[in-house]
Parts: C-alpha cells; structure tokens; sequence
C-alpha cells in the first residue's frame, strides 16, 4: 500500500479543501499523511460527517506563504509544511508529496532535498490536459523559464516514460510545440531540439502549433516554461470567457432559455470533462521522489483527484520508470 503526503496547508483554500479532500480520498482506502499546523487540521477533521480512516497527522508549525518569493529564506524554514512533507518523502515515509501551496517553494525545497534524476539537468512541471481525445501530457508547465535543446529532449524522455507507465501507452507520441511543422521553423533552440528528438529514438512526431492542442495532436508536447506557462494560462482564462458567454447568450430571449436549457447537461458533461481536477496536480518530473504540485484554487475535489492521481503514479513504480528512461536518454545523448 502507497502513502501519499499531502501538504494541508497548501492552497487557497487550505485546511479545509485539502483535509476534506484527503478524507474523500481516503475512503476509496488510500492512506494519506496530513501535513500541517495539527492543531488546525484536527479542527478541520473534527468538522467531517463519519469516519476518517487511513488519515495520519504530522505536525509541521510553519506555513509558506503563497506570496513568499524568497526561495533562500525557504529552504532555511526546516519547520514548513512543505519541508516537513518532502522529508517523508526523503526519507522514505511516504511515496509521494502533493502541494497545492506556493509553487516555487516546492520547487526549491524538492530540488534541493530530494535531488535530480541522473541525465536530468533540469526537471519540469507536466500538466496533465484532459482533452476530447484523451489525457495530454503537456511540458514544461512554468517550472523553467528558459530551456536548452538538451532539456527538451530530457523532458520529453521523462513525459514519455509517465505516459507508458501511468496511461499504459506502449509507445506514446511525443510533439514539440513550435511556430510551423517543418523541422527549419522556430528559433534556434527548438530547431536543434527537433534534431535531437528526431535522432531520439522516441517516437517524435514533429513539430506541432499552438492551434493543434485541443485535438491532442500526441501523448506528449514539450516546449519551455515560459511558452507553456503562457499558453496554460490562456486556455485557463479562454474557457472561463466561453462558458460565460455561453451562460450570457443563453439568458438573452425566450428561445435562448430555451435552448439553454435543452444543451444544459451536455454543457456541464463538457466542462466537467475538460475540467483540470479530472487529475487534481501535475507531476514535477526528474526528482528522485514523486512530487505534485496543485492549482492554488483547488477546491475538495481536485484535492481528492490529486491523491487519486499520485497513488496511482506511486504504485506504477513511477520513480524507477524514470529513472531508467532517464539513465537510457544520457547514454543515447553521449
């Protein structure tokens, strides 16, 4: 059995979504470490309807602050959540740290007492995409603002081997997200990360454009974190405006209402669907340890979603996959 550590200080919404949300998780029978203020979580716990099985509690006294930019000041806070819960994870009493906190402070801290992968220079966020066509892995998510060659094609080993250990994909289709298809288009970077992708081994598909996303054009798309990072935010701040015109066009006359209410639960099976707490976090992949990291406003359910999700990954031998992808990309790279 897995032990998933969650960070129930992280989030906006942090205690009460993430224990109500690790006590949802923890009914379908998934033990999960709550890390945090005791005091406040307990009192959270007190406040749940029936049992609360498969919940530990560890007390960590010191909250990272969602505006805490000072990633030096952070790693000398031993007391954190955050530091606490990767702790566990270090030393063995836990298989994988979720975090819906401050994003940079994970990163830091995870780097720093977790470690790299082997032939991991950098590791990178993976946003699992649920799409019409099925999940996509989408990388670097923010974790890397600048990228060389090298790192895209470590990232797109590492999404990969996620791809075929946690999907089943025996061999997943990877795609560099680019201003054209042809192998000549883009910047320098992404013209000598198509070289080395195309001479991988992997099974590279090419270059794909922004447009070409939604249709889920492969199993994996690597890009830096600055472009994927603005592109996420986009979609994120794009489907919001077109369900709200949709919800404002359908109350404009009686035929509107009407139709409303005809397209109403295909409209919520579609949001429902294409809704980022389907998986709750994204990977922080080329750890030595398995880390997600949460959306600042997930509520209960991508809480829930996201224990789901790093259960699975952990009990899939995550770790050992990517280490062995990553081991077998530095030996086809030298």
């Amino acid at each position: 059995m897995t032990r998933i550590v969650l960070d129930a200080m992280g989030g906006d919404l942090a205690p009460q979504a993430t224990v109500a949300g690790a006590v949802e998780a923890a009914r379908d029978g998934i033990t999960v470490v709550l890390v945090g203020v005791e005091e406040q979580i307990r009192a959270e716990l007190d406040r749940v309807e029936g049992p609360t099985p498969n919940i530990e509690v560890v007390h960590a006294p010191e909250v990272v602050a969602m505006g805490d930019h000072d990633a030096r000041a952070t790693l000398r806070r031993r007391d954190t959540s955050i530091a606490v819960g990767i702790e566990l994870i270090r030393e063995g009493a836990g298989d994988a740290f979720i975090s819906a906190g401050n994003t940079g402070a994970v990163l830091a801290v995870s780097l720093v007492r977790l470690g790299r992968l082997p032939g991991v220079e950098r590791p990178a966020i993976g946003i699992l995409l649920p799409m019409p066509r099925g999940v996509l892995l989408f990388l670097d998510g923010g974790a890397n603002a600048d990228a060389r060659p090298s790192h895209l094609l470590q990232w797109a080993v590492l999404g990969a081997s996620y791809m075929r250990t946690t999907r089943g994909l025996a061999e997943p289709e990877v795609a560099l997200l680019n201003i054209g298809g042809e192998a000549t288009k883009g910047s320098q970077v992404t013209v000598e990360a198509h070289a080395l992708l195309a001479a991988s081994g992997l099974n590279f598909i090419g270059n794909v454009e922004g447009r070409d996303l939604p249709s889920r054009p492969a199993d994996v798309v690597v890009t830096d974190g600055f472009t994927g990072n603005t592109v996420l935010k986009f979609a994120e701040g794009l489907s919001s405006m077109l369900f709200e015109e949709l919800r404002e066009a359908a109350s404009q006359s009686l035929r509107a209402r009407i139709g409303g209410l005809l397209i109403r639960r295909e409209a919520r099976r579609m949001r429902d669907r294409l809704d980022y707490r389907v998986y709750g976090a994204a990977p922080l992949l080329g750890l030595q340890g398995t880390v997600y990291i949460g959306h600042g406003s997930s509520d209960a359910r991508a809480i829930a979603n996201a224990i789901r999700t790093a259960d699975g990954a952990a009990a899939a031998g995550i770790v050992d996959a990517l280490r062995a992808a990553a081991a077998e990309g530095e030996q086809a790279a030298s």
